[in-house]
């Protein structure tokens, strides 16, 4: 996979984010097969599919939790397929999770603070927590960040409340600013409407639309959700996967006209078997087969 030299910032308009023919197996089960995915600057890319169809393998290849057994994964025009969690957060990539993992101790504010300055004042960070004589009240920039994080989440209203006072919708947002907190390129966000209420998700979605068209330096967003119809409506890119395998890429309209979409919902294996077979046809013919996206 070709990437540019470390440290060199990519063109414009290269993806920030690309996986390459990831392929994962767990033993005998084959999680996902030879996937390949692009993510380009300022976009929401939206990862959907039934239960068991790999997303969140994806998304944990994506973020450096999980190793895949083939494929390359780039960053930034740098291959950090072999590059740590850790490495990838530092090089601009963040992730959320399907529970929010907060501290209940903490304020709303102290949650974006900590965050904030584990990016870009981590000897301050240390100071702080190792010895509590050297606090030192915030930096004007620092409090001017996160003043604008609470402002685009929404959040100002409860910042000095503590996050185990909160509900869930609001845990989420809390769990989104922080990852916002360390200024990522790319955030990976898994089922982050999982167990909220209409008004909730509605909230959140606006929030994440919000942020990528309103954003200062192009961040993407990579949405794993089983809600479809909220993936199809914010998205600019769907990948559907369905038994580890991409089934169809494309816009949503793209997508949701997709047979193969539709069949993978539907149940209809048959269908499924008759696309490969003719993709493999078309393919082996030079053609491009029927009904079918490029994947």
């Amino acid at each position: 996979m070709p990437t540019s030299q470390q440290g060199v910032e990519p063109d414009g308009q290269a993806p920030i984010l690309v996986a390459d023919g990831i392929t994962v197996r767990f033993g005998g089960l084959m999680a996902l097969s030879n996937v390949s995915l692009e993510i380009g600057p300022a976009t929401i890319v939206g990862l959907v599919g039934p239960n068991g169809a790999g997303k969140s393998t994806l998304l944990a290849v994506l973020s450096g939790l999980l190793r895949a057994n083939a494929g390359h994964v780039g960053l930034r025009g740098e291959d950090v397929t072999n590059a740590s969690a850790q490495s990838r957060a530092r090089r601009g990539l963040a992730r959320t999770f399907q529970q929010p993992e907060l501290f209940m101790g903490l304020t709303v504010r102290d949650h974006l603070v900590v965050a904030h300055r584990a990016r870009v004042a981590r000897h301050r960070l240390w100071r702080d927590m190792l010895d509590p004589r050297s606090l030192l009240p915030p930096s004007a920039a620092e409090t001017e960040r996160i003043d604008d994080l609470l402002r685009i989440l929404k959040l100002t209203r409860v910042a000095e409340a503590p996050v185990a006072a909160l509900p869930l919708g609001v845990l989420r947002l809390v769990e989104v600013g922080r990852a916002l907190a360390s200024d990522p390129h790319v955030l990976l966000l898994d089922e982050p409407l999982s167990g909220l209420d209409m008004k909730a998700s509605e909230n959140l979605l606006s929030v994440f639309k919000s942020i990528v068209e309103k954003g200062d330096h192009h961040l993407s967003l990579v949405i794993v959700e089983h809600d479809v119809a909220a993936v199809l409506a914010i998205s600019d890119t769907v990948c559907v996967l369905n038994f580890g395998e991409c089934i169809a890429t494309g816009s949503p309209e793209e997508v949701r006209s997709d047979p193969a979409v539709r069949a993978a919902y539907l149940g209809d294996s048959e269908h499924i078997r008759r696309s490969r077979l003719d993709a493999q046809l078309a393919d082996q013919s030079g053609q491009a087969p029927v009904g079918r996206l490029s994947t």
